[in-house]
């Protein structure tokens, strides 16, 4: 065909609105066998066809929690710290099986991920670690999970679409190798289930373990308009979980999801709230770098508490008095520098951008406000302290003198 005649073909197929190219699906298959007797999970990679994927190399971290490797093709193994296995597929359909250990316990003894005999609470991210993936070109990997589970547990949930009993969808258009992350939980479970705008709220908890559900979906429901008005993205899924025993009193996002200690308040003595400050994270996933920790830490914090103020939850007299609260918590913070930052400069990071905003809707003539920058720093694919001043600036039309501050060098 000559190159002419390959190019009016092109334009042909165009101007009838079908692709001129269309990638090679190839099935991924996720297949995972919970295992409370041995605290493990069986977790099996099928690939339709095997010569599509030159290559996934794993990061296994300290390899401590996986284990019983067996694969269709090469298998390299590097032990020890910062462990890694390099998996080279056979050519036709392809397996890699392996275990891997679901309770990880804190030195005090709680648990951030847990299996017992009736339930298990864990993170996708777990079951199929971080990789790199070398494909071949013009190949499309259509991934999907099932769980085969124990005698007696009755469902299982993920923040995934579900296409079947047990069985997820798994499509991250922002990663080349789709894997199933974010919180799963899967058991003799209770469950309440919501739509908020676009969004398909579940709230679940292994039976008896004092998950306050309705409680959840009802503060979700009172501040959803103001999570509409302030973020761009929506969900289509949001899954928030919790347990009681023995698990980590706390709270922590993922993936469209949250993890939530049903021991937890949903609003605190001094007006903060967890639930929303990790909603806060899930929805602005914002990647901050270079020591800029508290730009994620601080928006998170700032908008679990204007979220619930703006929807009416917060009178202006406890308004001020938290602000007051912040101010002193955080009066010896002297940077707000840092990979990981503390208490007391989050608190110093919600008080500096709340002075940002009054700076914004003083020079904009309430035009612009915070809620602007924001939505830049979530367009962006990273950003660090610098980029965030350039960005804050951009909003209001000239420098900022809040941000003029040696706490930010």
């Amino acid at each position: 065909m000559t190159v002419g005649l390959r190019l009016a073909l092109a334009v042909g197929l165009l101007a009838l609105g079908l692709p001129v190219w269309a990638a090679k699906k190839v099935d991924l298959d996720y297949h995972v066998r919970l295992l409370p007797q041995s605290d493990q999970a069986e977790v099996r990679l099928t690939l339709a066809q095997g010569s599509a994927v030159r290559s996934l190399d794993f990061d296994l971290g300290d390899g401590s929690r996986y284990s019983d490797f067996k694969a269709d093709g090469q298998w390299q193994l590097t032990p020890g710290v910062g462990a890694r296995g390099i998996w080279r597929p056979a050519a036709d359909k392809a397996s890699l099986t392996y275990r891997v250990r679901i309770s990880q316990a804190r030195n005090n003894g709680s648990f951030d991920t847990r299996m017992t005999p009736d339930w298990a609470l864990l993170r996708g991210d777990d079951l199929v670690p971080t990789a790199k993936l070398d494909q071949q070109d013009g190949v499309e990997l259509v991934a999907r999970l099932e769980f085969e589970l124990p005698t007696g547990w009755k469902s299982v949930e993920t923040a995934w679409p579900r296409i079947g009993r047990n069985k997820f969808r798994i499509d991250n258009v922002s990663r080349l190798f789709d894997r199933p992350t974010g919180w799963m939980l899967a058991g003799q479970l209770g469950s309440r289930r919501t739509r908020l705008g676009e969004t398909e709220v579940t709230v679940a908890s292994p039976r008896g373990q004092g998950m306050h559900r309705m409680d959840v979906l009802t503060l979700l429901t009172f501040i959803w308009p103001q999570v509409q008005a302030v973020y761009p993205r929506h969900p289509g899924k949001l899954l928030i979980v919790g347990a009681n025993d023995l698990m980590w009193r706390g709270s922590l996002a993922a993936r469209e999801s949250i993890y939530l200690s049903s021991r937890m308040p949903l609003v605190s003595e001094n007006g903060t709230s967890a639930l929303i400050r990790e909603l806060a994270q899930v929805l602005g996933r914002i990647n901050d770098s270079q020591r800029s920790d508290w730009i994620s830490e601080g928006f998170a914090e700032y908008y679990a508490i204007e979220l619930v103020r703006r929807a009416g939850g917060i009178s202006d007299e406890r308004y001020e008095s938290l602000q007051k609260k912040l101010a002193r918590a955080s009066q010896k913070v002297s940077t707000l520098r840092g990979e990981r930052i503390n208490a007391a400069q989050i608190a110093k990071a919600v008080v500096l951008l709340g002075e940002l905003d009054r700076e914004i809707r003083l020079k904009t003539r309430n035009k612009r406000s915070l809620d602007d920058v924001l939505r830049g720093a979530m367009h962006l694919g990273s950003v660090d302290t610098k980029a965030f001043v350039q960005l804050a600036e951009s909003v209001i039309g000239e420098s900022s003198k809040v941000l003029d501050t040696e706490l930010l060098q």
